[in-house]
């Protein structure tokens, strides 16, 4: 891979109970565990920094190959939920993935052509493809 970006960002504190801040200093936020998890859900945690990261890019994506496919992408959107649980096997935790997106000026086909090629393009999509499990639901197309 060639590199052509890197972001950088320190976590302190109790991990989950903590700090955590970009290098730049352009994102900082107090980190706290969620209620559904016994924490106080006083702050951002982990699975929402995934979930916004996730959404972001993946609509990024989606609109690169819809310029390059001259799609009609006016008010398409993605939402992202990350679920976060036990393993099977009891042996730690893992998550998952759902996206849901929003192509209202294309017809159905064209908005999974585009979903599918949107997939194979985010750099998210990739880095999970094979270690998680994504479900990607087109929610919402052309009449």
């Amino acid at each position: 891979m060639k590199t052509l970006y890197t972001a950088e960002a320190l976590a302190s504190g109790e991990g989950r109970d903590g700090t955590a801040v970009t290098k730049d200093g352009r994102l900082s936020v107090a980190l706290a565990s969620p209620v559904e998890l016994g924490g106080s859900g006083e702050g951002t945690n982990p699975e929402q920094l995934f979930a916004a990261g996730y959404a972001a890019c993946f609509h990024s994506a989606l609109r690169l190959v819809g310029r390059q496919q001259k799609a009609d992408l006016t008010d398409s959107a993605v939402a992202a939920r990350i679920h976060l649980g036990a393993l099977a096997d009891g042996a730690g935790y893992g998550i998952a993935a759902e996206l849901e997106i929003a192509l209202p000026a294309v017809d159905r086909d064209t908005a999974e052509a585009l979903v599918a090629q949107a997939h194979e393009v985010c750099p998210y999509s990739n880095a999970t493809r094979g270690n998680i499990t994504v479900d990607i639901k087109i929610l919402e197309v052309a009449a």
